[in-house]
């Protein structure tokens, strides 16, 4: 790798059309990715693309004019210091609000690589020509916010936030919620089955420790197992089988880490005082993003965790 300070006016033009060549195709890869879903904000950043691949037009014209047909390969990763983007066919999922603060970003390092390329430069032609682009680039967060006025009408822009958010519940909420009614709900009968079986605080802390981390690991393998994501558009695998295994785990440890309380009563009062917290904060996420009537949720949550606590008192009692 060189320093940006060590390369010519040659290089510095090179790097430059690599630059746009590079940033254009980027754009065209996130138009495809987002196409499906967002088909608005996907001729967006065609659009955007179009417009990379005009400044790279003008920097080949100049180029040749001053330096000749050939133009080395010399490319950001070459240029020490020089700002890395992870390839978009690495990223296992695209979110659309991500996709437009990368593109923010984009623009405005290479308006700042034209401006200290511009600096540098002794030819008028070339100088002017980096000047003219780092203004583009500066201009480009208006002409993207024309383009999404073109493109992204209300009804449009309407849509693609409704389907941002059922993905989000799909990828996030869903494997969460689930993990999370796991742990606070099947938990709670071994815990208080071994609470009230054997009246030790320390001997109900480590039935549901086991029960949490062994529900965790079970439920998140079988999130990453059950759907790869291809069909259903639920995201990856690995990072819905992360989020409802430590949901999961979190849910039984909440009430299973009072037990660490010596007192035995203490430790159960404050158990099913965060069992309750627990349920609420369920029967809220059902309502907030699953569309269920308040009401509903929080009846449905507390009658099935009263029933498993209930079998868990019943049977340690027995």
């Amino acid at each position: 790798m060189r320093d940006f300070s060590d390369l010519g006016e040659r290089e510095i033009l090179a790097l430059a059309i690599s630059n746009e060549e590079e940033d254009s195709r980027i754009y065209a890869d996130y138009a495809e990715a987002l196409r499906e879903h967002f088909p608005a904000s996907a001729r967006v950043f065609t659009e955007m693309g179009q417009e990379e691949n005009e400044h790279r037009r003008r920097l080949i014209e100049l180029y040749q004019e001053k330096f000749g047909e050939h133009i080395p390969l010399i490319r950001r990763q070459d240029v020490r210091g020089f700002v890395q983007r992870k390839p978009v066919w690495q990223m296992r999922e695209i979110r659309l609000e991500t996709v437009r603060k990368q593109a923010e970003l984009m623009e405005m390092e290479t308006q700042r690589f034209y401006r200290q390329a511009a600096s540098r430069s002794t030819d008028a032609s070339i100088r002017k020509l980096l000047g003219d682009l780092a203004e583009a680039e500066s201009e480009h967060e208006t002409t993207a916010e024309k383009l999404m006025a073109e493109n992204l009408t209300r009804d449009a822009r309407a849509e693609e936030e409704h389907t941002a958010r059922q993905m989000f519940v799909l990828r996030y909420v869903q494997p969460g919620l689930a993990g999370l009614m796991d742990g606070s709900v099947s938990t709670l009968a071994p815990l208080f089955a071994a609470a009230f079986a054997t009246g030790q605080s320390w001997n109900a802390f480590v039935v549901g420790l086991a029960a949490s981390l062994g529900a965790g690991i079970s439920m998140g393998f079988a999130e990453a197992l059950s759907d790869n994501g291809s069909l259903t558009g639920r995201g990856a695998p690995l990072l819905r089988g992360v989020i409802c295994g430590a949901m999961t785990t979190l849910g039984g440890l909440g009430h299973s880490l009072p037990y660490l309380i010596p007192r035995f009563w203490t430790a159960t009062m404050l158990a099913i005082a965060v069992v309750a917290v627990e349920l609420a904060a369920i029967s809220w996420v059902r309502w907030r993003y699953m569309d269920t009537p308040p009401f509903a949720a929080a009846f449905q949550v507390a009658f099935g965790g009263a029933l498993v606590f209930a079998v868990g008192i019943l049977i340690g009692s027995s």
